[in-house]
C-alpha cells in the first residue's frame, strides 16, 4: 500500500508515512466506507487497496450514504437476495440483478411464480446471510473456465451472458459459498448491508424481449440506515395512495379494457369533464397567444412518413400499414407533416412569419405490453402539439415566448419546481453548423433571460436540432418529463418549405416543435397523483355538492343547485333520506371541493353553509356572496 494516498472525510492517509495499513482500514470501517474511488471516477472494492491498478496512486473513501455507495449497497443486496433464493429454491436459475435509482432487482427462472409468503421467507434468509458477515471476494477467471463453471452449476443464463462478453477474462464474486458473475464493486462484507426490504414481484422477459421466456423479478430496496429505509417505505405508501390507476377507478375518471386493447384509454364522464376543462383552457390561451388551431387526419399515405423520415426513425413504434384503394396508409405517430402541408397550402412572405399552428392531435405509437402503465405509457394519446415557422432572426424571441408560455401553463396547473435541460448537437446531425450555433444560443439565452437554472446535455439534441426539456416536480418531488422545445432544420428541408424573403428570393424557415403538457393522457395521470385526486376547484369534475338535512329542504336545495348550474358551476345533489353525516362523507370520498349543507335554518334565513372537503366550515349571508366566492376561486385557478 506504500505510495497510495487514501482520502477519508477530507483527511489524507498514506500508509508507510505515519499511518499503518491497519490504521487506514480501521478508519475506513469507522466512517462506514464501503469502496474506493480513483481520481478518474472509477470505483474499486476496499479489498483492492493493496493491489490497485498501475497509475492509481490516490483514492477517496466511498461511504454507504453517498449516491455511489448506496448503489453499491443495493447491488450487493441483490447478490444476497440471489444467494437466499438459491438456498431456498435450489432449482431456480439466476440471471441478472442490478441496482436501480431507488433499489434493486434480480430476475429468476423458477417453475412457479413467487408468492408474498415466498418473499417473506427470502427476506428472512437474507437477514441470516447478512448476520454471517460473509466477505465479498473478487476473483478473475478465463472466459472459457467461467463458462465451464456455470455450466456445471446449471446456470444457463450466466453461460449465455459470458459467451457474449468479448474479453478473455471475467470477474466473479463469492460470498458464503454463493458465486455470481459480476464486474463489481461490492461492499466489503454482507454485514455492510444494514437496512433492506423486499417489495414486490413481477414478470419480466429475459433480455426484455417478449419472444423470450417469462422470468420472475423480485424488487427490493436498501439504505444506509434503518431510519432512511423507514422514510422510503412511508414514501412508497404515499405513492401507492396517490396511484392514478387506483384513483382513476375510485373517482370514475377513466378505464382500460382488454377487449378494447391495452394502452387505449376510455375517458369516463368525470375524467372527460376534467379533460374538457384542460382543453378549453389550452385552446383559449393559444388563441390569445397568436396561434391558429388545426385539426388533422388520423391516417395518411405511407409515402408521407417516408418523406418525413418517420418510417426510418420510428419504424418500431409505428403500426402495420393498411391498404385503402390499393395504396398503403399509416396511422399517424406525429402531427408535424400535416402542419407542414397546411403551411405549404399558400405562398408565404417574410412578413407573414412567424406562423404558429397548434393542435390537440391524437397520435398512435406501438409500445410493448410490458411497458404500458395506466395513463403514463399508452398506445394512443393526444399531444398538445404546436409548430412555429419563423425566420432565423426570430428564433430567440420565439423561444423566449414559448418558454414564458410553457412556465405559465405548468404553473397554472400547480407545478412550481422544474428541472431544465439544454441538449446540444449530437454526433450525427443535419443542417449547417451556423444554424446549429444560432439555434443553440437562442435556447441558451432564453433560459438565461428567464433566470432558469439548467443543465447542458452535450450531444443529446435530436438529429434535426437542439432542444430544451422541462421536467416538472410533483408534490412528492418526483420528476416528470412534460414540456419540450425543439428547433428543426430537417423537416423544412425534406418538404422544401420556403417563404419569400425581403430580397425577393426563396428562403427556408426554421421550424420549432413544442409541447407544453406533452401527452394529455400522461399529463392527466401526473395531475391525479400530484393532487392525490383532490383537484383544485377549477379542474374538479364536480365542484359543489348540494346536500339536505331532511326532505323538507329538497325544493329549496334544488333551486340553489339550479342557480349554481345556470352560471356554470358543476353541481351534484343528494336529497335522499340518509343522515347528513353520511352525505358529507360520500361527498368527501368523491373529493368534491365544497358541499353546501341546507337545513331549516338555511332555508328560512337564506344564509348558506359551505363545507370544504378538509372539514373546514364557511358561512355566507346569501347566495350571491357564496357564488362570488366560488367564481373568484375558479377564475384564479387556485
Amino acid at each position: 500500500m506504500e505510495g497510495i494516498v487514501v482520502n477519508i472525510e477530507g483527511e489524507a492517509f498514506e500508509p508507510g508515512k505515519g499511518h499503518s495499513t491497519e490504521d487506514v482500514l480501521k478508519r475506513l470501517k469507522k466512517v462506514n466506507a464501503i469502496a474506493l474511488r480513483a481520481h478518474d471516477g472509477y470505483i474499486f472494492d476496499i479489498s483492492s487497496l493493496s493491489g490497485l491498478p498501475e497509475g492509481v496512486h490516490e483514492v477517496t473513501a466511498v461511504t454507504a450514504n453517498s449516491p455511489e455507495g448506496l448503489a453499491i449497497c443495493r447491488h450487493s443486496a441483490s447478490h444476497v437476495m440471489a444467494h437466499a433464493v438459491k438456498d431456498l429454491y435450489p432449482s431456480a436459475k439466476v440471471t441478472i440483478g442490478p441496482s436501480t435509482v431507488d433499489g434493486f432487482y434480480y430476475d429468476f427462472d423458477v417453475a412457479t411464480p413467487f408468492t408474498p409468503e415466498d418473499l417473506s421467507a427470502i427476506e428472512k434468509a437474507m437477514q441470516k446471510i447478512v448476520k454471517r458477515n460473509n466477505p465479498f471476494v473478487r476473483k478473475t477467471m478465463s472466459k472459457a473456465d467461467a463458462i465451464e463453471l456455470f455450466k456445471s452449476m446449471g446456470e444457463a443464463y450466466k453461460v449465455e451472458i459470458i459467451e457474449a462478453i468479448e474479453a478473455d477474462e471475467v470477474s466473479l464474486y463469492e460470498e458464503g459459498g454463493f458465486i455470481d458473475l459480476c464486474r463489481g464493486p461490492h461492499v466489503p462484507s454482507t454485514a455492510a448491508i444494514p437496512a433492506f426490504k423486499l417489495l414486490k414481484t413481477a414478470g419480466a422477459y429475459w433480455r426484455g424481449d417478449e419472444k423470450n421466456k417469462m422470468l420472475q423479478r423480485i424488487y427490493g430496496t436498501a439504505f444506509a440506515t434503518q431510519e432512511e429505509l423507514k422514510h422510503h417505505l412511508e414514501f412508497l405508501e404515499e405513492v401507492k395512495r396517490r396511484d392514478h390507476r387506483r384513483l382513476g377507478k375510485e373517482l370514475d375518471l377513466f378505464s382500460i379494457h382488454d377487449d378494447i386493447g391495452s394502452g387505449l384509454i376510455l375517458w369516463h364522464p368525470n375524467g372527460a369533464m376534467i379533460r374538457k376543462t384542460i382543453e378549453d383552457f389550452w385552446r383559449d390561451r393559444h388563441i390569445k397567444a397568436g396561434y391558429k388551431l388545426l385539426f388533422t387526419p388520423h391516417i395518411a399515405k405511407i409515402d408521407l412518413w417516408k418523406k418525413s423520415g418517420h418510417l426510418d426513425f420510428y419504424h418500431e413504434n409505428m403500426y402495420t400499414p393498411m391498404d385503402i384503394d390499393g395504396a398503403d396508409y399509416e396511422i399517424k405517430p406525429m402531427n408535424c407533416p400535416f402542419h407542414i402541408a397546411v403551411y405549404k397550402s399558400n405562398l408565404r412572405s417574410y412578413r407573414d412569419l412567424p406562423i404558429k399552428y397548434a393542435e390537440l392531435g391524437t397520435v398512435y405509437r406501438y409500445e410493448r405490453s410490458g411497458v404500458l402503465h395506466g395513463l403514463l405509457r399508452v398506445r394512443g394519446f393526444t399531444q398538445d402539439d404546436a409548430h412555429i415557422f419563423c425566420r432565423i432572426d426570430q428564433i430567440e424571441a420565439e423561444i423566449l415566448d414559448v418558454l414564458d408560455f410553457t412556465l405559465y401553463v405548468l404553473r397554472t396547473f400547480g407545478f412550481e419546481n422544474f428541472d431544465v435541460y439544454l441538449s446540444t448537437r449530437p454526433e450525427k446531425y443535419v443542417g449547417s453548423l451556423d444554424n446549429w450555433e444560432i439555434a443553440t444560443e437562442a435556447l441558451r439565452k432564453a433560459l438565461e433571460n428567464k433566470g432558469l437554472k439548467y443543465e447542458t446535455d452535450p450531444g443529446e439534441g435530436v438529429f434535426y436540432g437542439p432542444k430544451i426539456d422541462i421536467k416538472v416536480k410533483d408534490s412528492l418531488n418526483r420528476q416528470w418529463q412534460c414540456s419540450t422545445i425543439q428547433v428543426d432544420f430537417n423537416l423544412p428541408e425534406r418538404f422544401d418549405v420556403t417563404y419569400r424573403a425581403s430580397d425577393d428570393k426563396e428562403a427556408m424557415p426554421i421550424m420549432i416543435h413544442r409541447a407544453l403538457m406533452g401527452s394529455l393522457e400522461r399529463f392527466f395521470g401526473i395531475l391525479i397523483e400530484h393532487y392525490a385526486g383532490a383537484f383544485p376547484l377549477w379542474l374538479a369534475p364536480v365542484q359543489v355538492s348540494v346536500l339536505t338535512i331532511s326532505e323538507r329542504q329538497a325544493d329549496y336545495a334544488k333551486q340553489t343547485a339550479n342557480s349554481l348550474a345556470t352560471v356554470g358551476i358543476r353541481v351534484e345533489t343528494d336529497f335522499g333520506d340518509e343522515k347528513i353525516g353520511y352525505k358529507i362523507r360520500q361527498s368527501s370520498l368523491k373529493k368534491i371541493p365544497y358541499a353546501i349543507v341546507i337545513g331549516d335554518k338555511e332555508m328560512d334565513s337564506g344564509a348558506l353553509a359551505l363545507r370544504k372537503r378538509n372539514g373546514e366550515n364557511l358561512s355566507f349571508s346569501d347566495f350571491n356572496s357564496l357564488l362570488g366566492f366560488l367564481q373568484e376561486e375558479i377564475e384564479q385557478r387556485r
